[in-house]
């Protein structure tokens, strides 16, 4: 009789394999729940400015510059939604950004294809220690370098400083996304154009470069979203303005400064959720659009 129990009670143990299904499901919900936990933030953030700053954002949020504190202080207490919007930073973001990429687009690129070729050479090492370095420094550093490299020597704020800023903060990504993207092509590829008596700089522009221009390009997308929502360079480099200015060589507004500048006047702070919802969901696009085409040169 007791070894029939015995029996009985061997048979009821769980299995090897009953133990392990049990642990991988465990580790799965894990792996959900934290991945669920990660995303709440995002979600909370993007909730609560849709919530405070989608009833401010209409036609005027796009057309007209920022109004005065007087206007805003009278439209809040009347109950009315603030006349103005932020022409003067939109304005301002896109001149500042797009000659930001002028200079760091054909920097980084080329930066990366000495890299990858060169990948054993000790001075490319060395390059790519100190890109790796640049990419960890502080935003408000570039600001100050900005500041003596070209508010200095300009004798005032301009936009083409903080173009400057953010071209350094844009620089390494380019350079090590391009190196990457390079990286992960087939080496027949290049030995075939040489083959058929191209040169080296005819097989890079024809051939090579449109090959890994998706990675390129996502690198691009990725580098221009991280600094469009740096205000710290521009502090020291761009000054603002209360007008649309479209010379580049003067000071201007930009998105992200309006916001700092919103914070500081009380009777301005409802802007504060319509601008950081238009410039979050800015950058989410590009995010997105950098994945989709990331994917899409995968797959190819």
């Amino acid at each position: 009789m007791q070894k029939t129990v015995d029996i009985d009670q061997i048979s009821r143990r769980p299995s090897h394999a009953d133990r392990r299904i049990r642990r991988s499901l465990l580790f799965k919900w894990t792996v959900v729940g934290l991945s669920v936990l990660t995303t709440l933030p995002l979600l909370a953030i993007l909730i609560e400015l849709i919530l405070k700053g989608a009833p401010q954002i209409n036609f005027d949020f796009f057309t007209k510059v920022v109004p005065s504190s007087i206007e805003a202080m009278i439209a809040t207490e009347a109950g009315e939604v603030i006349p103005g919007g932020i022409a003067n930073g939109i304005i301002g973001t896109l001149l500042i950004v797009l000659f930001a990429a002028l200079i760091s687009v054909p920097v980084g690129i080329l930066t990366g294809i000495y890299l990858s070729e060169k990948k054993e050479a000790r001075f490319a090492s060395l390059v790519r220690d100190l890109v790796d370095i640049l990419q960890g420094v502080p935003s408000i550093v570039c600001g100050v370098v900005a500041y003596m490299w070209v508010v200095q020597a300009m004798h005032g704020y301009s936009g083409i400083a903080g173009s400057v800023a953010l071209a350094i903060m844009m620089i390494p990504m380019i350079a090590r996304s391009t190196e990457e993207s390079l990286r992960m092509l087939p080496p027949s590829l290049k030995e075939a154009g040489l083959a058929l008596g191209s040169s080296r700089t005819s097989v890079m522009l024809r051939v090579i470069l449109p090959s890994a221009f998706g990675g390129i390009f996502t690198g691009i997308l990725l580098a221009i979203s991280r600094v469009m929502g740096e205000t710290a360079p521009l502090m020291v480099t761009v000054l603002g303005a209360n007008f649309v200015q479209a010379d580049i060589t003067e000071p201007m507004s930009a998105v992200s400064l309006l916001i700092w500048e919103f914070y500081n006047d009380p009777n301005l702070a409802p802007l504060i959720w319509s601008t950081s919802l238009m410039l979050l969901l800015i950058i989410l696009g590009l995010n997105l659009l950098a994945k989709s085409i990331a994917a899409k040169w995968r797959i190819q």
